[in-house]
Order: structure tokens, then sequence, then C-alpha cells
């Protein structure tokens, strides 16, 4: 039974290095679209330590994706630098997934860079109209009426492409892939290990050699072309990840390169740590808990040191339940406790609840007994009589109003013997006005014409 365990025990520790060995270490500061579910910028405006930039068209960010030309108007260019280089000399993956869409006729290419120049100040560039770069270049584009090609290009900064008058003879490594209008996303996969250059499109070799070692501290980038006839280049992730943990990237762009005798330093600087951690935690454990710490199963070999550490296991166990039940009987203490509290003021309350019911029935009551008085009598005799009283004022009004009327007129006009001397006056004023015209008239010069 003993053998079997070990056996067991050594096999999941192999597997367990087996796995971390061959783990993929994703280089976050070179890498997008890495995060399943998170959008590729925060804000849509940018990508975290990489640099957009295009002519005559300013690459549109998506939450999954990045449209590098459009798919109207034609003649536009966008590209995406990473603002870091790869901090590492040893073995690593690139891997880019790319879609092209457009017209039965369209035409453009799309280009992934590894230079010591960033291009993220420049206008972007293809293979045909770049300048002089030192770095590697892979091509995908419809060379020669293939229906699409992937190819490779190095340089070492010596050689212009952009007067080079046939620069598809410099390509060191190529294979054939039709990859407009499939309706996914293709990837495409650079890959240095074990002395190797390859290359692989959706998981199958396109080419690889021996001959080619791309040094470190050079910079990713990604640019695409349209031609008159547009193809619309979308960019869906891109990611640069490392095997080797120990020179894994960071964030921000950094790497610690440690000799052996420097790893070795620190490796017993941890060790020495932990056990100073360790010895810290055990003095700080109570007797009992020293002695219920873990231990393997091998250490024990006689059959009472086996029971006894079964019995004090048990007892300390006995004893942490005894603590667990104590903790619930002053956890249902206090609970009681506040549950008595919650009901008296419950009950008081309830008590004036009470008493608003009871004046509230008082209300009720009243209002009841008066609407049954209403109801009970009857209201018509008085309406009558009300309404002959009203008839009764409206005759003695249209009776004696005239009478009264007659007596103001006649008391108040005028007579008629001042009425005459009104009038004789008036005219004796008028004949007087008269003649004295008349003398002024006669009385005047006399003009002669």
């Amino acid at each position: 039974m003993y053998p079997a365990h070990q056996v067991l025990r050594t096999v999941a520790v192999s597997a367990l290095i087996f796995s971390t060995a061959r783990a993929q270490y994703i280089i976050d500061n070179l890498s997008f679209g890495q995060k399943e579910g998170q959008p590729l910028s925060p804000n849509l405006r940018g990508i975290p330590h990489w640099t957009a930039n295009g002519h005559d068209y300013t690459p549109e960010i998506l939450s999954d994706r990045v449209i590098l030309t459009p798919p109207w108007p034609g003649n536009r260019r966008g590209a995406l630098w990473s603002e870091d280089p790869l901090h590492h000399n040893g073995d690593w993956v690139a891997e880019l997934q790319f879609r092209a869409s457009g017209m039965d006729r369209g035409g453009g290419n799309l280009q992934v860079w590894y230079t010591r120049e960033s291009g993220k100040d420049q206008t972007p560039n293809s293979l045909y109209t770049a300048p002089r770069f030192d770095g590697l270049v892979l091509v995908v584009d419809q060379y020669e009426g293939r229906g699409g090609t992937v190819r490779g290009f190095l340089n070492d900064g010596n050689i212009d492409y952009k007067a080079h008058h046939d620069v598809d003879t410099l390509s060191f490594g190529q294979c054939n892939y039709p990859y407009r209008n499939l309706g996914r996303f293709s990837v495409l996969q650079l890959k240095q290990a074990n002395g190797r250059f390859e290359v692989s499109v959706d998981g199958n070799p396109c080419f690889s050699t021996e001959k080619v070692k791309l040094p470190d501290n050079y910079y990713f980038g990604i640019t695409a072309s349209s031609a008159e006839n547009a193809d619309s280049f979308e960019v869906h992730k891109f990611f640069v990840s490392t095997t080797n943990v120990h020179t894994r990237e960071e964030p921000n762009g950094q790497q610690q390169y440690q000799s052996p005798h420097q790893q070795q330093q620190q490796q017993q600087q941890q060790q020495q740590q932990q056990q100073q951690n360790t010895h810290q935690e055990h003095t700080m454990l109570t007797p009992m808990q020293q002695q219920m710490q873990d231990v393997l199963a091998a250490s024990i070999k006689s059959q009472d040191d086996r029971f006894a550490d079964v019995h004090n296991r048990i007892q300390y166990l006995q004893h942490s339940m005894n603590d667990v039940y104590e903790l619930l009987e002053r956890f249902h203490r206090e609970e009681q406790e506040r549950f008595n509290t919650l009901m008296d003021r419950i009950v008081s309350t309830n008590d004036q609840t009470s008493a608003m019911l009871r004046n509230v029935e008082k209300i009720e009551r009243m209002t009841m007994e008066i609407q049954r008085n209403l109801e009970s009598k009857d209201f018509k005799d008085m309406l009558e009589q009300v309404h002959r009283a009203i008839e009764d004022s409206h005759t003695a009004l249209s009776k004696h109003m005239p009478i009264a009327m007659a007596t103001i007129v006649g008391r108040e006009r005028p007579s008629m013997t001042t009425f005459l001397f009104i009038a004789v006056a008036v005219q004796v004023m008028i004949v007087g006005g008269y003649l004295v015209y008349k003398k002024r008239r006669h009385s005047a010069p006399k003009k002669y014409l």
C-alpha cells in the first residue's frame, strides 16, 4: 500500500513539473485581446501599450477588434505598433488573428513587423513602400494572383525595399493561403523555439528555417493597406507568449536578467525567509496546535505513535467542537436578548395602534349616526315654506314698486314756471346778441375796391 502511494505521488509531481515547464506565459504589455470577455480598449480610444495611426484614416477600435482599413473608400492605410520592445532572447510565440473581406476583385495587403525601430511615429507603410528597416516582416497578400500567400522578408538595414527593382525575389519563405472572405478569423503564428523559426497558418505549417534567429529588444507592428477596390482588414487578437517563467515579460516592459549565481543566492534567501516565517508561525501556535500540524504518514513508523497521533487529533477535534458549541450558545443568548427587546417594542407599538383604532372607530360611529339622521328626516315641507316666502317677497315688490317710483318722480320733477322762465331768458339773450352784432357791423369802416 505504501509503495503504491509513493509511486502515485511521484507521477503526480512529475506531471506537474512537466506541465509547468510547457506552460505558456502571455506577455501582457505586448498583447491585446488575450483576455476573453474583456474589451480591447477601456475607452474605445486606444489600446494599452499600443499606438494606432493611419494615412487618410484612423484605425477604428471596437470592443473585440480593430479595423485597420475600412471597406470603403480605398487607398487607405492603418497600423498598430507596440510601445514596448520584446525583452526576451529565448523561445517565444507571437500569434495574430485577422480577417480580410471585400469585393470579388478587391486588393490590399497585411504586414506583421518585428523591427529594431518602432514605426509608431511614421506613416504606415507596406513592404513595397517601406524605407530601410532592420528586422522581419511577414506579408499577407495576393502575390501573382494565387488567391493569397504568406511570405517572409528579412533586412539588416542595408536594403532599400522601396527602391529595389524586384522585391518579391527577396523572400526567404512562403506558402499559399486563401485568406479573403472566409467569414472567420485566420490565425497567423510566428514561433522561435529550439533554434528554429517557424510560421504557421490556422495550425498548419507554412515555412520554417534554422538560419534565422531574431534578436531581442525589437518592436512588433501590424500594418495594412488597401487598393482602390478596397479590402477591409480586421485584427481580433495579438499576443506574445513565452515558455520560460523566469524570463517572462512584465506589464511594465521591464525584465530582470540574473546569472545562475544570482538565482542560487535568491533561492537561498527565499528558503531562509520561508523558514523564518514558518518558525514565527510555529511559535504563535498553542502547544495543542503545534502537535496537530500536518505530518506525513510515512514519518509515523510504530503502531503506538500512530495510535497516539489519532488520539491526539480526536481529542483536539473534541476541544474544537466544544469551542464551537460555546460559541453557538453565546450566539443563541445574544439572539434571544435581541428577540425579547424586539418583542417589547412590538407590544408597545401594538398598544399605540389599538388606541388609534379605537379613535377611528368612534369617528366612524359618529359619521354613521349623522348619515342616518340626514337620511331619516324629510326636508320637503321646509323647502316648500322657503319657496312660498320667496314668492310672497316677489309679489310685494311687484305691487309697491310703481307707486314708489311715481311718488319719487312727482316730488322731484321741476315746475312749469321755471321751464318758461328759462325759455324766455334764452330768447332774450339771443335777440340782444343779434342787436349788438348789427350795431357793430354798421359802425365798422367801409372798404371800397
